[in-house]
């Protein structure tokens, strides 16, 4: 049976992204960020519109300048080489939603011993938010925070041995991230993008604190 549209039917229908496409398509994107071929800028700008995505065809446009990036955007379910590389063999990567940390006129924090995903969303309007990853359990090979913020501010730290990345925006404010490349080539790499309105983003390393490599652990 022969699916080419006939003359007077209707087309057929895009088809829908999954979680997994999206994330697939989103570790091009921090590949891309990680080698320079894309500025922070234009990366913050991409990144948003692929978890706004709801299909193949608005996935395939933000890649297709980049390498690999048209196959990994119109063959679903595809591994490729961007997909998420657990720092541990012995935790395998799933797809997940972003943990969104949000204070508006008030405070939120994430800290402590806790499983960092893949994505978190950090936004502050006339509030601020704290992502320490200091003391988190890395299941991702790459870990991206997106940080908005407006007339507030996001503090983001992370452990002295791994690697930091990324930069932003600041409008009447400021965006600034300490860069920091970690000596081990198989440890996390942390990219925070984003924008500050008349507020401002810091992320930085803590000294003393490092991380050590995941085992099974409940």
């Amino acid at each position: 049976m022969s699916l080419t549209k006939q003359p007077g039917q209707p087309a057929p229908p895009a088809l829908r992204a999954s979680d997994a496409d999206r994330d697939r398509v989103a570790g091009i994107l921090r590949e891309a960020l990680a080698e320079g071929r894309l500025t922070a800028e234009e990366h913050s700008e991409r990144i948003g519109a692929v978890y706004g995505a709801k299909t193949h065809a608005e996935l395939e446009p933000l890649v297709h300048d980049l390498p690999g990036g048209r196959e990994a955007a119109r063959a679903p379910g595809a591994v490729g080489p961007a997909s998420t590389r657990p720092y541990d063999a012995s935790v395998r990567p799933v797809a997940a939603p972003a943990e969104n940390l949000v204070a508006v006129f008030g405070g939120a924090s994430r800290k402590g011993r806790w499983r960092v995903g893949a994505r978190t969303n950090a936004i502050a309007v006339f509030g601020g938010v704290e992502v320490d990853l200091t003391e988190a359990l890395f299941e991702h090979r790459q870990v991206v925070v997106n940080a908005w913020c407006a007339f507030g501010g996001v503090e983001i730290k992370v452990p002295g041995n791994v690697t930091l990345r990324g930069g932003g925006t600041g409008v009447f404010g400021g965006f600034e991230v300490r860069a920091n490349e970690s000596p081990d080539p198989d440890a996390p790499m942390v990219i925070v993008t984003g924008f500050a309105l008349f507020g401002g983003v810091e992320a930085r390393t803590r000294r003393g604190k490092r991380i050590k490599r995941l085992s099974r652990e409940g």
